[in-house]
């Protein structure tokens, strides 16, 4: 079972940046997914999340109306599209999976999760 994270890279505040997640191994049609970001010296914390269907979504408040959580299940895959991105959204971006029901933004309700991929937003 693996998530593969890509997308991330440099890029200059006020930009935009599409994170592509891609589950192998498993079918995770049925899960909810989750993206997750963790900054130097802090702890990793939530950003967005969507359910099986794509009909919830969940955000983070510091992410609310800047980025765009969705997921394609034929292709097995989930985006975050980060707009107007800010120097305070440079982390390290993470890819989850989770079998419980619903969005939910704690770590601990995931089951699986990706390698990360850096995304560094320069002022």
């Amino acid at each position: 079972v693996q998530l593969q994270a890509s997308g991330g890279g440099l890029v200059q505040a006020g930009g935009s940046l599409r994170l592509s997640c891609a589950a192998s191994g498993r079918t995770f049609s049925r899960d909810t997914m989750g993206w997750f970001r963790q900054a130097p010296g802090k702890e990793r914390e939530f950003v967005a999340a969507i359910t099986w269907s794509g009909g919830t979504t969940l955000y983070a408040d510091s992410v609310k109306g800047r980025f765009t959580i969705s997921r394609d299940n034929a292709e097995n895959t989930v985006y975050l599209r980060m707009n107007s991105l800010k120097a305070e959204d440079t982390a390290v971006y993470y890819c989850a999976a989770s079998s419980y029901y619903g969005t939910d933004s704690r770590s601990s309700q995931y089951d699986y999760w990706g390698q990360g991929t850096q995304v560094t937003v320069s002022s």
